[in-house]
């Protein structure tokens, strides 16, 4: 096992070095990672992004695109044979439909390569002609996300952790009753450990239904064809030294077995290789949600960034240390929720709730940005009368029932320490502010030629993780 794991490890350098020295002497190409928690938009942010690079007249903060130095974009087939294509063509079907809906959430991992012929600018522009730039574009499930996290966690450390969690969460009780009454140090029973699993995912999925991000292991709540294995029939028992063929070893092998088999060759063969990423985050959801869920969000992000290999993809560094991210946009999704007058709170909102993640990422020298953006703008702004004065609201067609309605989710704090300092200090509610949400439904579209889905700020995230490169 160590020498194949050794083999494996010099195989995989090999093959960096091997494209890094090709790449001067083949078209560029730019691996783009969209992630992010359950909810937050990923699939509708690649279907826009696509159908906005490839009919840019709504991008005008991509520079390449005002200034027509993009000249062509059209679809490839995507180098890697493994893995599912993202189905864009169904996904944009869905959301232009004369009755649009939306598409189903990310439940594996896909790729698309989008391919752009671009004239170079500078000085040399007019001595070369257009270029192609290909930009692979991942897509994984969030839920997958925080499993990064496990990666430097013991058994012992995970179970402490999980079991402090699950108090107050729903379903969290029943397991931890369940959990008090179970020796660990019994002989292993497969149905003990089934019936323990059971109701540990059955707490995970309440959990994250009740707007609540570290839901870890994530395969639990994405199982597929895994489900009833036993490398995801595990569950957190107090206790870090358990006997041979006891229900607790068997506990502690099996989450180092989900690490091992499932966390680490999805880290290995994806996410490190990634040049660029965006981090979707739901913050209006988990403000929503409350106090509790907020915190959790902003933990669990600050733990999962701590996976990222942040720095610049300088020749040499590329060679002998792998790729790193270049560029991490965090990107607070659903603006489109809010009158813009209140998009500065929610990026500045966004900006505080992954500082430390930040802040870390900066010193290793990529490049970090928050924005406020909606890939597919399902709303339109207003101002009604109210008992106060005037109102700034939004407009849109409810997902329940399809209605046209108005709606004020309540005003955004301009300190966002107004929001985390009571979310740190574990209070339970908000207490001078109730934060709503409502879910909108896609607008029909009816889309000039060259137009791609109306959107807020989509051409900026496109300038900033892509525009130096275009």
């Amino acid at each position: 096992m160590v020498f194949a794991a050794i083999a494996d490890q010099i195989t995989r350098r090999v093959d960096d070095v091997t494209s890094t020295l090709t790449a001067p002497f083949s078209d560029p190409v730019i691996r783009l990672g969209v992630t992010g928690l359950s909810r937050a938009g990923k699939t509708v942010f690649i279907t826009s992004l696509v159908a906005n690079l490839m009919d840019r007249g709504r991008m005008p903060q991509l520079t390449a695109a005002a200034s027509g130095a993009i000249q062509a974009a059209f679809l490839q087939p995507q180098p890697d044979d493994t893995v599912p294509r993202f189905a864009y063509e169904t996904h944009l079907a869905r959301l232009t439909a004369p009755d649009p809906s939306w598409p189903q959430g990310t439940r594996q991992i896909s790729e698309l390569r989008l391919s752009l012929r671009v004239q170079p600018s500078g000085l040399l522009s007019g001595l070369s002609g257009p270029r192609t730039i290909h930009i692979d574009i991942v897509d994984y499930p969030g839920e997958w996300l925080l499993d990064l996290g496990l990666l430097d966690l013991t058994y012992a450390q995970w179970a402490k952790a999980a079991l402090a969690r699950a108090g107050g969460r729903p379903k969290g009780d029943a397991y931890l009753t369940l959990a008090g009454q179970t020796d660990p140090q019994t002989p292993l029973s497969e149905t003990q450990a089934e019936t323990l699993a059971a109701t540990f995912t059955a707490h995970l999925n309440a959990a994250r239904e009740a707007g609540f991000s570290d839901c870890t292991p994530g395969r639990f709540l994405l199982p597929g064809d895994l489900a009833g294995s036993p490398v995801l029939t595990f569950a957190p028992l107090a206790g870090d030294r358990f006997a041979r063929g006891s229900l607790g070893r068997e506990m502690a092998r099996r989450f180092d077995s989900y690490k091992a088999n499932i966390v680490r060759p999805f880290f290995r063969d994806h996410f490190a290789k990634i040049d660029r990423q965006i981090v979707l985050v739901d913050v209006l959801g988990a403000i929503h949600a409350g106090p509790a869920a907020l915190e959790d969000l902003r933990r669990a992000m600050a733990a999962v960034l701590g996976a990222f290999k942040p720095g610049r993809n300088a020749f040499l560094t590329r060679i002998f240390q792998g790729r790193r991210v270049e560029k991490i946009l965090f990107a607070a999704t659903k603006a489109d929720h809010l009158h813009h007058s209140q998009h500065p709170q929610l990026t500045a909102i966004t900006q505080a709730l992954l500082r430390d993640a930040s802040d870390r990422a900066d010193f290793a020298g990529a490049k970090t940005a928050a924005m406020s953006i909606a890939a597919l703008r399902t709303t339109v702004e207003d101002t009604i009368d109210h008992r106060d004065g005037p109102l700034d609201v939004v407009r849109g067609r409810l997902l329940d029932g399809g209605k046209q309605a108005a709606f004020y989710p309540g005003k955004l704090p301009d300190n966002p320490a107004h929001l985390l300092t009571p979310a740190r200090e574990g209070a339970e509610k908000w207490l001078d502010a109730d934060y709503s949400v409502m879910n909108f439904a896609p607008a029909p579209l009816t889309l000039r030629t060259g137009d791609g889905p109306p959107h807020i700020r989509l051409d900026k995230a496109a300038q900033f993780l892509l525009g130096d490169k275009l």
